[in-house]
């Protein structure tokens, strides 16, 4: 393997988005993601895992033609929309403080930097998808004659999975219980609030009742209201 693009992106790319990626899920925590962001923002970021798990799978597994190319091309672009989606969202719901945001910038170029190598490594299939170049655009899908070390690919599955796929799991699990308890304690406060409000209302019934001039009068006792009306009439007479 005398491929120095090849090395770069097998031994440099992929492990620096590795590294990436669990620096960024420690900055969501400590900013407190799930009691503010919350699951939402966790599926953003397990969608752009995928946009960029995928293509990285798809090089890493088959012959890079312009098929390959093409589909890195697009998730690329999606990872993009995704990423200015994600950030606008969270500086809206929680602080990203400037160590995220640095580790940001790795992740949005990673994909490009690594989408670049592979391109240079394979320039005629990438001219071919503009109709350029002797050959025309391959789109088959076939796996690599070539294929990588078994336990490089291995490797990457795993670390992938413990570094990526699952602490961004865990994230979202945590945000929706968050979200589960904030809703449980507000519908116990609204709850509160109203019994509060029931009672507010009988104790004003009840102090109207007493602050009338009919409230002393019972059964069997002359209503001094009445009374008063009678002695008014019979003055005037």
């Amino acid at each position: 393997m005398n491929d120095v693009t090849q090395l770069i992106l097998m031994y440099f790319i992929i492990p620096l988005w590795f590294i990436a990626g669990i620096v960024d899920w420690f900055c969501h925590r400590s900013s407190n993601i799930s009691a503010t962001a919350g699951p939402k923002e966790s599926l953003i970021h397990l969608l752009m895992f995928l946009e960029v798990g995928v293509p990285l799978f798809l090089v890493l597994l088959f012959e890079v033609n312009s098929l390959i190319i093409a589909v890195g091309i697009v998730f690329f672009l999606l990872h993009e929309l995704t990423a200015l989606w994600d950030v606008s969202y969270a500086v809206s719901k929680r602080r990203v403080g400037p160590i995220e945001q640095h580790v940001h910038s790795f992740l949005e170029m990673i994909p490009l930097l690594a989408l670049i190598l592979v391109i240079a490594r394979h320039w005629s299939h990438f001219i071919a998808l503009f109709g350029l170049g002797e050959s025309p655009a391959d789109f088959g899908l076939r796996f690599k004659q070539e294929p990588l070390p078994t336990w490089y690919l291995l490797s990457v599955i795993a670390v992938a999975t413990v570094l990526e796929f699952l602490p961004y799991v865990e994230e979202l699990i945590r945000g929706m219980k968050a979200k589960e308890k904030s809703s449980r304690v507000k519908a116990t406060l609204s709850s509160d609030k109203e019994n509060q409000g029931n009672r507010e209302t009988d104790v004003s019934h009840q102090d109207a009742e007493a602050a009338s001039p009919y409230a002393s009068s019972v059964a069997g006792e002359e209503d001094p209201g009445v009374a008063l009306e009678e002695w008014v009439e019979s003055n005037k007479k």
